[in-house]
């Protein structure tokens, strides 16, 4: 028999972690097809669609990300992650097909609302599944790994852009982009047609024989849970009792303060870059002048040249990704490699903004894009997605973690919203001004409650 804890990493490691991946990709890439839906919708609407109706295609999924990270991480501690694993892929499908068959910008808003709860349920779910599953040694780059996908979602999704638009050449065909989120989705839900209950919630509710068979079924009839685990004495709920683990969402949140700041916070800051300027990246690129224009061509394909430069800069991204995962295998501190990833975020936008007002080379601007976007993937992308599993206990760990993808998504939603208000007001001067002060306050964040980490991995509470 192996012990769960000290096993090898096998493919079936490998197939629990690609099937929890796509919940990341699909997060990406919904934000990166909304993203292209808007100038498309600003060619065929007279008059241009407002700053405030921008704001809010861009942002609509962010704020069902952010209600649904709290709902479904709430109830997945209560009834299980299983059925919900499977329900938020479904609901993602479902609305994805509405907002194709019924091409209006209003069904294309309440569609994208859910489209983004169930993607809330997958960002509260899939790391709980990988951390529980994967041999110790490996855990914290396996987390890392799941949270990688979104860089290929970002650079699927422009490349399906760029390819429908070229192909169709028409921005009526807008909802056309729909297909990409509809198709990831139903690959989601098949391959997890056979899959198993969290063993660790399982055992939570005493349930030991239950997660046995779990374990087994994702890993192995020759996989045992480690004795420590399995040993420790659970009280069964009564009828009469809730088995909630805390008293409520604000109590919860008061009991854990410092926790929902450090895994909160950043990721509320980080968001603005993830999905602020990667949302409105299409359309930052026109407004830096960094699209090649051809005097009199098509405005489908000025939209389609500032789609292409998004896909390139949308590929530095998994190089981030891959540099910030040998930075965890190599053991480094992942408060610092956050908090240094921030500062260099910071300091790219201040070189893109110096670019812009001093006219340099396009090419200068476009390389200072491509280090906000290594940077920001190899540090607080990828660390404020591996933090919140390791500060929070099991039985309180899918709440905790849908608090603080929850928390990020409000950051996300402001960041997406203001960003179109912003360019109105001053143009991508102010964009950039206003991320390069968010980066700063992320790494000032991290920098006051980093220690965290460091009391949790003292005390041994993170298995």
């Amino acid at each position: 028999m192996q012990n769960l804890n000290t096993m090898p990493l096998t493919w079936r490691h490998i197939f629990i972690v690609s099937v929890a991946s796509l919940g990341q990709l699909i997060g990406t890439a919904v934000a990166t097809v909304a993203g292209v839906i808007i100038p498309m919708l600003n060619i065929i609407a007279h008059p241009e669609l407002s700053t405030f109706m921008q704001g809010l295609i861009g942002c609509v999924d962010l704020i069902g990300i952010a209600v649904g990270s709290v709902i479904f991480g709430s109830l997945s501690d209560r009834y299980g992650y299983l059925f919900f694993f499977r329900f938020c892929p479904a609901l993602i499908l479902a609305s994805s097909l509405a907002a194709i068959f019924i091409p209006d910008v209003a069904v294309l808003t309440i569609a994208l609302f859910f489209v983004g709860l169930g993607i809330g349920g997958e960002y509260s779910l899939d790391s709980g599944y990988v951390s529980e599953l994967m041999p110790i040694r490996y855990r914290a780059l396996m987390v890392g790994v799941t949270k990688t996908a979104s860089a290929l979602g970002n650079i699927i999704a422009a490349a399906l852009c760029f390819w429908i638009i070229m192909d169709t050449r028409n921005p009526a065909d807008w909802h056309s982009l729909m297909w990409i989120v509809a198709g990831i989705s139903a690959l989601m839900l098949l391959l997890r047609i056979r899959f198993y209950e969290s063993p660790n919630w399982l055992l939570n509710h005493g349930k030991v024989r239950q997660a046995e068979e779990a374990v087994q079924g994702f890993l192995g009839k020759d996989v045992m849970i480690p004795a420590p685990e399995k040993q420790t004495p659970v009280t069964p709920p009564s009828k009469k009792s809730k088995p909630a683990p805390s008293g409520g969402l604000f109590s919860f949140i008061f009991n854990n303060g410092k926790r929902v700041m450090l895994s909160g916070v950043p990721w509320a800051c980080e968001g603005l870059g993830v999905y602020g300027i990667g949302v409105f990246l299409p359309i930052l690129v026109m407004a830096l002048g960094l699209q090649h224009d051809v005097p009199g061509e098509a405005q489908i394909l000025h939209v389609a040249s500032s789609v292409e430069i998004t896909l390139w800069i949308s590929c530095i991204m998994l190089p981030g990704f891959i540099l910030g995962l040998w930075l965890i295998n190599r053991k480094k501190s992942i408060t610092a490699i956050q908090s240094v990833g921030f500062w260099l975020c910071a300091a790219t936008l201040l070189l893109l903004l110096l670019s812009y007002h001093l006219h340099w080379n396009n090419w200068i601007s476009i390389g200072a894009f491509m280090g906000f976007e290594l940077f920001l993937n190899m540090g607080p992308h990828l660390i404020t997605y591996v933090l919140p599993p390791k500060i929070y206990p099991v039985e309180t760990r899918g709440e905790g973690v849908g608090i603080a993808a929850a928390v990020g998504k409000v950051g996300a939603v402001l960041g997406v919203f203001l960003i179109p208000v912003l360019l109105k007001a001053g143009g991508a001067t102010l964009v950039l001004i206003v991320s390069i002060a968010v980066m700063a306050a992320g790494a000032l964040v991290t920098n006051t409650y980093g220690h965290l980490v460091r009391d949790e991995e003292k005390k041994g509470s993170n298995t």
